[in-house]
């Protein structure tokens, strides 16, 4: 089952996610994350911190979890 991330807009940056998601404690940390841990949208990887997210999308983190976007 994964943790549920709500937002309030219509979609979040994957650098956003991950501050919201608690995996990092600041923005700025995200482009070094990004680099040093797979990240899978939809079960497809990437890295880019700019990545738009929406309700429904599944994000999965090694070692941190799998969470989905709801609004």
């Amino acid at each position: 089952m994964p943790n549920l991330i709500t937002i309030e807009k219509e979609m979040i940056t994957l650098g956003q996610f991950l501050k919201l998601a608690e995996v990092i404690q600041s923005g700025g940390m995200a482009k070094w994350f990004l680099s040093e841990h797979e990240v899978f949208i939809n079960q497809e990887p990437d890295n880019r911190r700019g990545r738009k997210l929406y309700p429904g999308d599944v994000v999965e983190i090694e070692g941190y979890g799998t969470f989905q976007v709801v609004n």
